[in-house]
């Protein structure tokens, strides 16, 4: 919009001028004043374009955001504070715990296979030791899988084998904490959406009632505020399962990775055993 007035801002200037250019031909003495009006105007011209675009774009902006915020709160306050004060916090703690368990599984991802490689040039050239040190120093469950089995390692290869995968089950309970609590927030929101439903739905029938005549105004504002609970209880339903399955899906890759590690981990004791 702001290129269109522009534009037809540049046209008015340059038929403006043409029509200067004329007069000044016809009329030499009166040139100077001509011009000194044609930029005056020109001026004039320019700033009122420029002043209405950025005033009219900014304005429907403040004006659009303003209407959606206000009517974003006129709908909870017609849904009735309390079932959607109980949805609102349902969001809240549903996101932290999301949120809490995608910044913890990013946190313990790890490049395997530079630490295989680390490990497999430790164990080469300092042993044991030195490959522990590497995995102390490393941060993430496979480091911490690879340090127990490479404690038992003295101990024969059966027995960090079984270190391994059992110390690979408690980091798989690890970053499985907390999934429940969000799979309850997803059951949750949607009933406590029906709940305000058929709440708000018993409300207008005795509404009904007490007026003693069906009224098609009445039965359809108390059904509309009746299913307001609901359609936020869907949201958030869907808002959280969105999130819930990125962060299984994120486990699964943790998960596939410790266990990749792992065989390939006792591949390499047997073979710096071996060398032994």
């Amino acid at each position: 919009m702001k290129k269109l007035f522009a534009f037809v801002a540049v046209l008015m200037m340059l038929g403006f001028g043409a029509s200067i250019n004329a007069l000044a031909q016809d009329e030499p003495v009166n040139t100077t004043a001509v011009e000194q009006v044609a930029d005056s105007a020109a001026t004039d011209i320019v700033a009122a374009v420029e002043e209405e675009g950025v005033t009219v774009g900014d304005e429907a902006e403040l004006e659009e955001g303003g209407e959606l915020h206000k009517k974003i709160k006129a709908k909870f306050i017609e849904g009735g504070a309390s079932f959607m004060g109980a949805l609102l916090l349902t969001l809240i703690f549903g996101l932290a715990l999301a949120i809490e368990r995608i910044i913890y599984l990013n946190l313990a991802t790890t490049n395997t296979r530079k630490l295989l490689d680390n490990v497999e040039t430790a164990l080469e050239s300092g042993g044991v030791d030195a490959a522990k040190e590497i995995c102390r120093d490393t941060r993430g469950p496979v480091a911490s899988i690879f340090y127990q089995g490479l404690d038992r390692a003295d101990e024969g290869v059966e027995a960090a084998e079984k270190s391994l995968v059992a110390y690979g089950s408690v980091q798989m309970g690890l970053l499985e904490k907390n999934l429940s609590w969000i799979s309850l927030f997803i059951a949750i929101a949607p009933m406590l959406g029906f709940m305000g439903t058929v709440i708000g739905m018993i409300a207008a029938f005795d509404q009904i009632r007490m007026a003693g005549n069906v009224s098609a105004q009445l039965v359809a504002g108390g059904i509309q505020i009746a299913l307001i609970t609901t359609v936020t209880g869907l949201i958030i339903a869907v808002i959280l399962q969105i999130f819930y399955n990125y962060i299984l899906s994120k486990i699964d890759s943790l998960v596939n990775s410790m266990e990749d590690s792992s065989i390939t981990l006792i591949d390499l004791l047997i073979k710096h055993n071996l060398k032994k």
